[in-house]
């Protein structure tokens, strides 16, 4: 009994051990440590704990302790001091894991691990594809956002989006787990009532996960080239504007500094002008366009009440003309932002190619640049405001942003301080990454290619995330028929 309860214990603590790694090797994976080789791998640990060490009726403590410790890392920082809900996210996250994954051992051992690989990539990514229409998540947290610097690796992302990267990655992660749980049976047997797994099982199971991942690779260098579209020379302007944010006469000069480097669109971030350009300093902006000859991507607020604003986006053309207005479409609207054009994807047709913009928070979601590609836009001007902690991940997600639609993006920042020029194979042409805020103010310039927006995901959308969904909901279904037909098979058995 003693013994027994010593074991016990023993187990429980190596458990939470591993699935402490698991988190740890997370965190390390994603910005700002970018060690993105652990991403293939990460999962590991927790599955040991959770399949092996832990005893059964806790096995879901490890994928709670995992996720949990996880996002506790990740998220944490990115949301302190936004208030209890955020503080306390990665521990509800954590309960719920810790409720949902109750039984998913159970299912395991009464299908003898044969779903084990699709059981964990499709419910994993189906879970990211509901998330992706949570106003407040998007892809944030995605596990493909650690492969942002590795271009030559996330190619088919333009086929598959970022959803069938991510199905790949954790099946790589669910086909290693199996082998290692089998390597695991053969030096211990701590529950003589797991399945065996045999040979021809995690060989079958490892070798199609070592395609998939050769097929890959293949495909990702196969799309891989240098574009042979015009390009134009964009800059971004790059300032800690502080509060309030309108800084208008050092946004202006550095256009003109930007001008000066033959800069022939410049990106002013998110909220820069306090008031609509269209009426307020109307004949100033119009000079500054026709002095720097340049287009103007604009970004700006007008306040309806103390607690509601429009939040937009106009470019202007060098012969004064405003082509447009953008609405933010993913609108932070607790905080009161709206727009009366939110919904409208206009595309501007110029001399230098057919530009768009969009806002900040809707670089998150991949529906927003999606529509506008759609629309024809092969440059993608993008004003933001974001705040010191995500600086070095929230320009990343446009990497994805760029492969998915086969076209390049320009990213300004004003408070976070993340400015980037991006093309359309996703390689970060110029950058200006500086969390602690840059009250000096500079720009980041680039010859940036034009994209085509042939991706065959533009038309084709986020399909791998709703397969995956589907097989998400497929085992929600399956898990209780797998039930009954171990009650009605217990009795025979038992004669």
């Amino acid at each position: 009994m003693n013994l027994h309860l010593k074991n016990t214990w023993l187990r429980v603590g190596m458990g939470v051990l591993f699935s402490v790694a698991s988190a740890i090797l997370l965190i390390l994976a994603f910005p700002p440590y970018n060690l993105w080789l652990l991403i293939w791998v990460g999962f590991v640990p927790m599955m040991i704990a959770q399949f092996r060490l832990l005893p059964q009726r806790v096995s879901s403590l490890a994928s709670a302790i995992t996720i949990g410790g996880w996002l506790g890392g990740y998220l944490t920082p990115i949301f302190a001091g936004s208030g209890l809900y955020m503080a306390w996210l990665p521990l509800l996250i954590a309960v719920i894991s810790y409720l949902v994954d109750s039984g998913v051992r159970a299912f395991h051992e009464r299908t003898g691990y044969r779903w084990f690989v699709p059981y964990g990539a499709l419910n994993w990514v189906g879970f990211e594809m509901i998330r992706g229409f949570i106003p407040i998540m998007g892809t944030w947290g995605f596990v493909a956002n650690t492969l942002y610097s590795q271009p030559w690796l996330i190619q088919p992302v333009s086929v598959f989006s970022i959803f069938g990267l991510g199905l790949l990655i954790m099946a790589v992660n669910y086909g290693i787990g199996l082998a290692v749980l089998s390597l695991f049976d053969r030096r211990w047997s701590l529950d003589p009532h797991i399945p065996i797994l045999t040979s021809r099982l995690v060989r079958n199971w490892m070798g199609g996960v070592l395609v998939a991942l050769i097929l890959w690779i293949a495909l990702s260098l196969a799309l891989y080239r240098t574009p042979t579209t015009p390009t134009v020379r964009v800059a971004a302007l790059h300032y800690d504007a502080g509060i309030p944010w309108s800084a208008v006469d050092k946004f202006s000069q550095l256009t003109r500094q930007a001008a000066q480097d033959s800069a022939r669109i410049v990106v002013w971030p998110e909220g820069a002008i306090d008031g609509d350009p269209q009426v307020t300093r109307t004949a100033e902006f119009r000079q500054l366009a026709a002095e720097s000859d340049a287009y103007l991507s604009l970004g700006y607020v007008v306040r309806q009440s103390e607690q509601v604003w429009r939040n937009e986006a106009t470019v202007l053309a060098p012969e004064g003309e405003f082509l447009g207005v953008f609405g933010k479409d993913h609108p932070v609207v607790f905080a009161g932002e709206t727009s009366p054009t939110r919904g409208t994807y206009p595309v501007y047709d110029t001399p230098l190619g057919r530009i768009a913009t969009i806002i900040c928070y809707d670089l998150d979601f991949t529906g927003t640049a999606r529509r506008i590609t759609r629309n024809g836009a092969q440059l993608i001007l993008v004003p933001s405001h974001d705040w010191p902690q995500i600086a070095t991940k929230h320009y990343t997600h446009l990497v994805f942003r760029a492969v998915e639609n086969r076209v390049s993006l320009v990213k300004s920042d004003n408070s976070g301080n993340d400015s980037a020029i991006i093309d359309p194979y996703g390689r970060i042409l110029a950058s200006a990454i500086t969390p602690g805020g840059d009250r000096q103010g500079q720009f980041v310039i680039a010859d940036v290619p034009l994209g085509t927006g042939n991706a065959p995901a533009v038309r084709l959308g986020d399909w791998t995330g709703w397969i995956a969904l589907v097989g998400m909901a497929f085992f929600v279904v399956y898990d209780p028929l797998t039930k009954a037909r171990a009650k009605r098979d217990t009795p025979t058995q038992a004669n």
